[in-house]
């Protein structure tokens, strides 16, 4: 959401669009619009960065990734040999039924679970073979997180939960500050900074969790349902605030979702069913219309 004043009048206009008259005077906005959205992208681009050594084509890889969980003499196999490229600032959305073993690809990446086996690269770092210490400092520095259930502390302001993984990275006080009210204000919420989890909507606390996520400037998000307890239209707001990321500040964003909006935005969608890559579709080969989806993929030449 963004705040924006006419020059005319001087009245203060919340929106999440675009206005073209001042609803008070019908003083012409469009040149106030036009910077504020300039503006806006221009801080875009420090917000997350690919400040990486290597210009390895993947951010990303996977190679005969397998997860199997064990439950007494049952063995459940949730990942089978899953081989998967993500290119660096790519929109990637992994799709599949409940059970289908996308959110453990998601962990695995994300290094919040180890494989049983095969491996898994972030930046051309076997994550494998990472002791704790060096994980952390990985999962710290390159990775933000967003989680269906939001995971923000209960007892910590809006501001607190945005600036407490700047603390883990070691940033100064003053930075730290900073960069949070920037954040939340990046998102919409400037004037919650103090509120607690309780006092917001699930929309607001998601997008809490999305400003934690690119605490410390992130090469890589990884979303895990972000849009799933949320309704139809903040749903649609939070997809397009991480499709604005990925497009303005060139951040490499990995969705794990059901929700069929989200492929609007993807660059590529990868189907994931029994723990085996089902297919992958690039959104310029699918042709979407009002309550259908289809795909005309052209015959390789």
């Amino acid at each position: 959401m963004a705040k924006v004043k006419c020059p005319e009048c001087g009245e203060e206009i919340e929106t999440t669009g675009i206005i073209t008259v001042c609803p008070k005077c019908n003083a012409d906005m469009r040149e106030v619009m036009e910077a504020v959205g300039h503006e806006r992208a221009e801080r875009m681009k420090t917000i997350a960065r690919d400040d990486s050594v290597t210009t390895h084509e993947f951010i990303v890889r996977t190679r005969d990734l397998c997860k199997i969980y064990v439950m007494g003499e049952v063995e459940v196999p949730a990942l089978r040999d899953v081989d998967l490229d993500v290119r660096r600032g790519e929109y990637l959305s992994i799709m599949g039924p409940s059970g289908s073993g996308k959110s453990t690809l998601f962990n695995m990446i994300g290094g919040l679970d180890k494989p049983t086996g095969g491996r898994c690269f972030i930046e051309e770092v076997d994550m494998a073979q990472l002791d704790a210490f060096e994980l952390a400092w990985l999962r710290c520095r390159k990775i933000g997180y967003i989680f269906q259930t939001f995971n923000l502390i209960p007892v910590m302001t809006a501001l607190e939960n945005v600036t407490l993984p700047m603390i883990f990275a070691g940033m100064d006080t003053d930075e730290m500050m900073d960069r949070g009210r920037e954040l939340l204000e990046l998102v919409g919420l400037d004037d919650r900074l103090d509120h607690k989890p309780y006092d917001l909507s699930g929309g607001q606390q998601q997008r809490v969790a999305v400003a934690r996520a690119l605490a410390n400037a992130p090469a890589i998000i990884l979303a895990d349902e972000p849009t799933g307890n949320l309704d139809l239209q903040t749903g649609k707001e939070i997809i397009d605030l991480l499709k604005e990321l990925n497009q303005e500040s060139g951040v490499t964003i990995i969705s794990a979702t059901h929700d069929l909006k989200m492929i609007d935005v993807s660059d590529r969608i990868v189907h994931i069913r029994d723990g085996e890559i089902e297919r992958i579709e690039r959104r310029a080969d699918l042709k979407l219309e009002i309550g259908t989806l289809g795909s005309e993929v052209e015959d390789a030449e």
